[in-house]
């Protein structure tokens, strides 16, 4: 069979328009998706330079293939079996700063290019006081953004439209908010300060599409189908969802809803935001840590499963549409929306990969459901704290088969926590991970010690199921 290296794709002369700092499978197969659909319809005409924001990172790989790739689409959308397999053409060149610092900073140079993209988990738009504009490059994301922009000013040229991915609550403001604040930090002047501020604009976005990406069970059986190989295949749902907050401006320079892409401007995403966070994400983020320690792979396998299905349904109805401020009739066609997603017979979507930074994902995507719980009905919500309490087990001094993937800082914290020996009260007064020290709310930190315990005796299925049942 051949290999997609060896198939004759013609990839155009479209100038670069865009810079995005990631190279993973949810951007390759969300923004560079979008930005094919555009350039197929004659609206945009541009091509995308990939910046490898990790030491370690996929840019040699898609070197190898000429930046080309394959995104395979399958799902159900609005009751329609759709499966498209497209390979994408749009990536121009890419480049890894840390081989090569001065091609990283010359995509300043390049006049073409007015959009900035960038999906580095949220984990990557933080502050971090040890970062050095001397180094080459910045460690963090905002470092080496700030390190393109400034060469960007001293070129002379027009700023950008930054548009970062990253699931955190207004993540264009925090991305601002930190690039200002090194700015500042590494003393490179006013004037730059005031060209960031009035050449460029931050976008805040909501982004929709679960990716599960490279299809490892299946790929000889893709492969079969598509009639090649292509080891950087991603495979992705139908569905997708873009909302971006900012300047209504947006919609003629960057016409995705034009190219009839689900994408929506608007001066409030918070409602969008809201809905897509506490019931998408949060179920995602509840079931993996409770399925992983009951040996299921998959979400897939959790909607099969008639205990894991019905604790996930749940949570979704009882603990968390009850905090979101929308009508139920809204919320509950949401929610069928999200069950017929998680169900994709297509989509072999693994919890090990949800299971990515799950520090963050806790602070995000469960603690505001909990303490809102807590706040309005003085009661721990069993579920979504259940599925809380089994990543801190995991993350902790506690034996499991479950192998922990997070940042080096809240790798090197929690070994620290972990000398603790009340281990569960340290990491949750542990403020930097949670946004504010959770001893303040005593029954959580009783809900959790006992939630531990029992995982520990019981085993996670036995709690959903007692759970299911009321008995806890």
């Amino acid at each position: 069979m051949k290999n997609i290296k060896e198939l004759p794709i013609d990839k155009g002369t479209n100038p670069i328009r865009v810079i995005q700092f990631g190279e993973g499978n949810f951007l390759r197969a969300f923004i560079e998706w979008q930005i094919q659909q555009m350039n197929k319809v004659g609206l945009f005409n541009g091509s995308v330079a990939i910046v490898q924001p990790l030491e370690k990172g996929m840019a040699d790989l898609l070197d190898e293939q000429e930046d080309n790739y394959t995104v395979v689409l399958e799902g159900l959308l609005k009751g329609q079996k759709i499966q498209e397999d497209e390979i994408m053409t749009v990536v121009a060149k890419t480049v890894n700063p840390f081989v090569d610092y001065e091609a990283f900073l010359n995509l300043a140079n390049i006049e073409t290019a007015k959009f900035i993209f960038s999906n580095t988990t949220e984990a990557g738009i933080a502050w971090d006081e040890t970062d050095r504009f001397e180094n080459r490059p910045a460690k963090s994301y905002p470092g080496k953004l700030v390190q393109l922009l400034y060469r960007r000013f001293q070129n002379g040229l027009s700023g950008f439209q930054i548009i970062p991915c990253e699931l955190i609550e207004h993540n264009g403001d925090e991305l601002k908010k930190v690039v200002l604040k090194l700015i500042k930090f590494w003393n490179l002047g006013s004037e730059f300060s005031s060209w960031v501020e009035n050449e460029n604009d931050f976008y805040s976005t909501l982004v929709d599409r679960i990716v599960p990406g490279f299809p490892r069970d299946t790929k000889e059986e893709v492969f079969s189908r598509i009639g090649y190989e292509d080891n950087l295949l991603v495979k992705a749902e139908a569905f997708l969802l873009f909302v971006i907050e900012g300047d209504k401006k947006l919609e003629e320079i960057l016409p995705l809803a034009k190219a009839g892409l689900h994408v929506i401007v608007t001066e409030d995403m918070q409602p969008y935001r809201e809905r897509k966070v506490r019931l998408l994400n949060a179920p995602h983020t509840t079931m993996t840590p409770l399925a992983l320690l009951a040996g299921i792979r998959t979400v897939g396998e959790v909607m099969k499963d008639a205990d894991f299905s019905q604790f996930i349904l749940d949570e979704m109805k009882d603990e968390i549409s009850p905090m979101i401020n929308l009508p139920e009739a809204d919320l509950a066609t949401y929610r069928a929306a999200i069950k017929e997603r998680f169900e994709n017979p297509f989509v072999n979507h693994e919890l090990s990969s949800i299971a990515l930074n799950s520090i963050s994902k806790c602070e995000y995507r469960l603690l505001p459901t909990i303490l809102q719980n807590i706040e309005r009905t003085g009661k721990v919500p069993a579920r979504i704290t259940l599925g809380f309490a089994a990543w801190l087990m995991i993350y902790g001094p506690y034996q499991t088969a479950i192998v922990v993937n997070d940042t080096p800082e809240v790798m090197e914290a929690l070994e620290e926590l972990k000398k603790s020996s009340d281990y569960v009260t340290e990491v949750l007064s542990h403020s930097e991970f949670w946004g504010t020290d959770l001893t303040k709310y005593p029954e959580l930190v009783t809900a959790i010690k006992k939630d531990i315990e029992e995982l520990e005796i019981k085993g996670s299925r036995t709690l959903v199921q007692e759970i299911n049942k009321g008995q806890r």
